[in-house]
Order: C-alpha cells, then structure tokens, then sequence
C-alpha cells in the first residue's frame, strides 16, 4: 500500500481534531461501532508481541457510582495543591464525563503476558505499558474518525481499581477512559479555552 498526499492531511488533520472530551451526550454506540474499536485496538503494535492490553468494559451502576466517588474524592484532594488564582481557576474546569459517557472502559497492563515469551522486554518492563498506551491511541484515532470522543480520567485513586473490579494481581491499572458523542466539537484544547496553559512548541533536541 502506498500512501498519496491525500492521506498524509487526512491524518494530520484527524490528530490536529484529536481532543480529550469531557462533555458527552448520553446516546448509546452502537455494536458495530464498538466493533471498529476492537479492530483498531488489535492493530497496535506491542514489544515482542506481547499484546498485554486488557480492556475492561465497566456496565454496572454500582460500579460506576463507585468509580465517580473514587474521582470526586481524588478531584478534592488534587484542588488543594493549588491555590489563589490558580485554585479559583481549577475549580471551574470540568475534568471527567463520568456522568454522561455511554461507554467506559478501565484498561490495565498485564505484566507477565505469555504472549511474546519476553521478547525484548527484559530491560525495559515498562514497555508492557508503553504497548497499552499505544492501543489507547489507536482506539482514540479511530474513535476520533466515528466522531466518537474519548476522555481520558487521570485524577483517579488507581490503586482501588483492583479491588473494585476483581481483576487478576498482575494487571497494573493504566487508564480509565470515557467514550461517546462529543456534546460539541473543537480543534482547540479545553485547557487552552479556560486559560489553563497553552501548548509550547516542540523543539528537536541536537547533540
């Protein structure tokens, strides 16, 4: 397959749309939706093809009001290391669509896979978690391309996600996301709109 000029915009364009929603209606996806998901998550490349992604699809109400409480509590705590302006400002962002999202998936990074035999990760373990990251974007590309929006929630307690969803000793908790119909559609980051902090500028680095 070779690829045009075409191609290389539609790209650039799908990542420069890529945003981290926090905003969702409440329609459901549908199955075939859910399905394109899966397929591009299996199209990530892991370290010695150890595939050591496990998605956990969290359906139950018990178990999302307890995951909403988790970042309540953690959302509290994380506020307290700001304060005068700073605080005034964190406490106006929306940090998390847990309320709204359709679909929400804990992902975790299994650490002894048997997929790969070690291959190439005996001196660098934590490309375990850098293959798991790389399905999370391509789920979140894909998504993008559905006009799908996916919110990641980092201001979690991840520690209780193994007692909470009776998961195996060796999954390490990586992600928590949110997915669903964005409630509006933006190329600018929300952070940059709430005059949080924009973005700087990538620079390479000579040696």
């Amino acid at each position: 397959m070779k690829f045009n000029q075409d191609d290389t915009e539609a790209l650039l364009q799908l990542l420069s749309w890529r945003r981290d929603v926090r905003h969702f209606e409440r329609a459901p996806l549908t199955a075939q939706q859910i399905a394109k998901l899966l397929d591009a998550i299996d199209l990530a490349p892991s370290v010695g093809n150890s595939r050591p992604w496990r998605f956990v699809r969290v359906q139950s109400d018990t178990l999302r009001d307890r995951i909403y409480q988790n970042f309540l509590k953690s959302n509290s705590d994380a506020a307290g290391a700001y304060s005068g302006e700073d605080a005034e400002k964190y406490d106006k962002l929306k940090l998390a669509g847990l309320k709204e999202a359709p679909l929400q998936l804990a992902v975790f990074t299994d650490t002894e896979p048997s997929a790969g035999k070690g291959l190439g990760r005996q001196t660098m373990p934590e490309t375990l978690t850098y293959s798991t990251i790389i399905a999370i974007h391509n789920l979140w590309l894909a998504a993008r391309s559905m006009n799908i929006g996916v919110g990641w929630v980092s201001i979690l307690e991840r520690d209780r996600f193994a007692e909470m969803l009776d998961i195996p000793k060796e999954w390490q908790f990586t992600a928590y996301l949110c997915l669903g119909y964005p409630s509006f559609n933006s190329k600018t980051p929300e952070l940059h709109e709430e005059d949080w902090q924009r973005n700087t500028k990538t620079e390479w680095i000579e040696r």
